[in-house]
């Protein structure tokens, strides 16, 4: 059965989605933007500045079912230009520790709002 997760601390879902899902201690956290939920506004700033309100996003909606990053064993990055990869990635690597998750990083054309950067993941309840 699958169980609908939802968090203040996280921006709402403006679509027909949900922040994430749980099925079976499996968490499918839908796509991140950096968006500030208390403003409903993308964050100011760079890449770096985004990835990481991406991130206080996930960790938000993670810790609505008692998860961290640690739980995550797989991530996907959007990025508006490949070229933003290797600012993305410092802030990236502040999330985790070994065991590292799998990723996956794309370039795309856009992404809403005209964020630079959105994520997604996959984390296990241990």
């Amino acid at each position: 059965m699958k169980k609908v997760i939802f968090t203040e601390k996280a921006p709402a879902a403006i679509g027909p989605y949900s922040q994430a899902i749980e099925v079976n201690g499996i968490v499918f956290v839908s796509g991140q933007l950096p968006v500030n939920p208390q403003t409903g506004e993308i964050v100011a700033g760079d890449v770096a500045d985004q990835t990481a309100q991406s991130f206080e996003n996930i960790k938000n909606i993670l810790s609505e079912v008692g998860l961290s990053t640690a739980n995550i064993v797989k991530t996907t990055v959007f990025l508006s230009d490949m070229s933003l990869f290797a600012d993305m990635n410092k802030i990236y690597s502040n999330y985790f520790t070994e065991a590292f998750p799998a990723r996956s990083a794309v370039a795309v054309k856009a992404l809403p709002k005209g964020a630079l950067v959105e994520i997604e993941c996959i984390a296990v309840k241990e």
